[in-house]
């Protein structure tokens, strides 16, 4: 028994993005956020997940320009950190999540691994992209953080993903950022992951080489 499919990596990336400008509503959005909201849709199957993505006014700017500076890139999880394309980038995106002083800080404080894996970002939070896609509370801890005072980052791209702190989370981010003077990409709810955070990334890169779709 044989099967009829596409097998060119080009075209069906090409026929991917067509269908996805042909089911999404995009007019709202500027050129940078449009090749964000693509790949979003893209990387979870989902055009109506357009409506709950949110950006601060100057995010795609400094994002990007953060990025061509070959900037700190932070990361929650490991899997955000493998999602990012390293072809586009010169530095190793950085995650403390399985670092060996992670678990005795977290016990210390009785609190969870991503929280605890934050207090060795400080060196690097200043001008870097945060990418947090899997744990609320590593959102929350980075919030609490800004407010007292640490280094901000440039973008937070904030879409940790699931049930229980989740859709606060980024609620709190997206009513807080302007207070707390930082920039941000949010997809609101609890849709989320490591996926769709960084393919957010990714599309910033990608417009920063002139990859568009």
């Amino acid at each position: 028994m044989s099967f009829s499919y596409e097998m060119n990596p080009q075209t069906i990336e090409k026929e991917s993005f067509r269908q996805i400008r042909e089911l999404t509503k995009l007019s709202d959005f500027s050129l940078d956020e449009q090749q964000v909201v693509l790949r979003i849709v893209h990387s979870m199957g989902l055009p109506e997940v357009a409506d709950a993505v949110r950006f601060s006014q100057q995010a795609c700017q400094s994002g990007r320009a953060a990025l061509a500076k070959n900037c700190p890139i932070l990361c929650d999880v490991e899997m955000v950190k493998q999602g990012i394309t390293k072809r586009m980038i010169q530095r190793e995106p950085l995650c403390f999540l399985n670092d060996t002083r992670t678990p005795a800080l977290a016990k210390r404080r009785g609190e969870t691994r991503s929280m605890a894996a934050l207090t060795l970002w400080q060196a690097s939070l200043e001008g870097s992209v945060v990418v947090i896609g899997n744990a609320p509370t590593a959102l929350f801890r980075l919030l609490e953080m800004i407010q007292q005072g640490s280094a901000k980052p440039a973008l937070v791209i904030g879409m940790p993903v699931g049930f229980v702190g989740a859709a606060e989370s980024k609620e709190a981010l997206w009513e807080r950022h302007q207070d707390l003077g930082i920039e941000c990409i949010s997809l609101l709810g609890r849709w989320g992951g490591s996926a769709v955070t960084s393919a957010t990334c990714n599309a910033l890169l990608r417009c920063n080489i002139g990859e568009y779709y």
